[in-house]
């Protein structure tokens, strides 16, 4: 069968993997893995035993055709995930799903984990119009996003890693002011899962006291209007 199945998987609490991906991770011919060993200790954990092959940003470029010539010719599909979460939001996934879309070929996404819907919940900011950004440019262009984020009216999500957080917060503080609300969640659905409410300052003084670790959320709330 020509098809190709997004498959998300768990953001750090393995329960969460939902009855529908296990079914689909056992059937698939193939499951593409942002990096096939994290996959398959998943993968074992379930007593699940289908090929994986490495699709990453390293490689997606090169063998995308091939892939897609793969898939066309497969029996049961294939499945794409990513280390965690679902694949093409902030991950691997985008440029082959764009070319399935161009080659007629089946596309089915399942639902499941994302860090960013339980950490937009949880925040107690608007949730009913968002702007999800993701990880800001690291350098070109990142000053230029701050300033236009600093006008959105609407809750703003972003993803950062730990050695970069503390860098965003205070960059945060500059552009946005000093009262705006931010929350800051880690290590979501994991043992020391945490989240965080205060204005950028308050939460540069926290992380500047303890290490960051974990992969970030950070939500800004909506644009207060006068």
């Amino acid at each position: 069968m020509s098809c190709l199945y997004i498959i998300p998987t768990p953001i750090g609490n393995l329960k969460d993997i939902t009855l529908r991906a296990l079914d689909v991770l056992k059937e698939v011919d193939v499951i593409l893995a942002e990096d096939t060993r994290t996959t398959n200790k998943l993968l074992k954990h379930f007593e699940i035993t289908t090929k994986t092959k490495a699709y990453h940003q390293h490689n997606e470029h090169l063998i995308t055709s091939k892939v897609i010539h793969e898939i066309t010719n497969s029996e049961n599909g294939f499945a794409i995930v990513s280390d965690a979460g679902t694949p093409g939001i902030s991950d691997p996934g985008y440029l082959l799903i764009r070319e399935c879309v161009k080659n007629d070929i089946k596309i089915i996404s399942l639902p499941g984990p994302t860090a960013f819907v339980p950490a937009l919940t949880q925040s107690g900011f608007p949730c009913d119009r968002f702007l999800f950004e993701g990880f800001l440019p690291h350098k070109k262009g990142r000053k230029k996003k701050l300033e236009i984020l600093k006008e959105e009216k609407r809750t703003i999500i972003l993803y950062e890693s730990p050695h970069r957080i503390l860098k965003l917060l205070k960059e945060l503080n500059e552009h946005l002011g000093s009262n705006r609300l931010v929350s800051v969640s880690r290590e979501l659905t994991k043992v020391y899962e945490e989240t965080l409410i205060g204005t950028a300052n308050e939460l540069v003084e926290k992380f500047s006291n303890q290490k960051p670790k974990g992969e970030f959320v950070v939500v800004i709330d909506a644009l207060k209007m006068n």
